[in-house]
């Protein structure tokens, strides 16, 4: 019974021994290489989320005098304060180019539209030419540099030159949410932006506007 034993025993040991092995040495290792290939496919994950990133910064700098230009142009046409001046010296400019004497300007209290967070000036214009020089008048006014919308018109004979008189209505518009002639972009009160103050232009640059044109 002995002799038998011995074998039983040695088989036992060496199954012992076996599992030993794989619970101290194997398992250990597998749980290694698991959490390496883990480790791996984050640094993989990342290295792309990391390449995409750098992508898209050099597209952005790529684009960067191109935005800017953009930001330029929708500034100039749409300003961030109503810069009642600047519009009248570019109604000025049209005035000559067209070949009309410009009479009077008047604008609106600036009304503040929720819709468009943007600021809509009305401005009542008055001037004297030929028909051809008030129809180019008008375009030129509606192709500002500065985003102008002719809203009315309205024509009547000027003597008996031929020159017709007309009156218009342009809006303007501002990104300035305060609405105020001069003030500084964004709300002056707690609820946000109302037009109350009169823009309508001085004598003084009414006077050189007709007399340049």
């Amino acid at each position: 019974m002995g002799g038998r034993r011995r074998p039983l025993i040695a088989g036992v040991a060496v199954g012992v021994v076996v599992v030993l092995v794989l619970v101290l040495l194997v398992l250990p290792k597998l749980g290694q290489v698991k959490s390496a290939n883990d480790a791996l496919d984050q640094a993989v994950s990342q290295e792309s989320t990391l390449n995409s990133q750098l992508a898209a910064l050099k597209q952005v700098d790529q684009d960067a005098p191109k935005n800017r230009e953009t930001i330029r142009k929708v500034e100039e046409a749409i300003p961030p304060t109503v810069d009642q001046q600047g519009f009248i010296l570019l109604l000025q400019n049209a005035a000559i180019q067209s070949g009309v004497d410009l009479f009077t300007i008047t604008a609106s209290n600036p009304v503040f539209d929720p819709a468009t967070s943007l600021s809509t000036i009305s401005n009542s214009l008055t001037v004297s030419g030929t028909y051809f020089a008030v129809t180019e008048f008008l375009f030129n006014v509606e192709t500002l540099p500065r985003a102008s919308k002719v809203t009315s018109v309205s024509l009547a004979p000027a003597g008996t030159s031929g020159s017709l008189t007309l009156q218009a209505a342009v809006d303007t518009y501002t990104s300035d949410t305060s609405a105020g002639p001069g003030s500084s972009p964004g709300p002056t009160s707690g609820s946000g932006a109302t037009g109350t103050t009169s823009t309508t232009p001085p004598a003084s640059p009414a006077a050189e506007i007709s007399s340049g044109a």
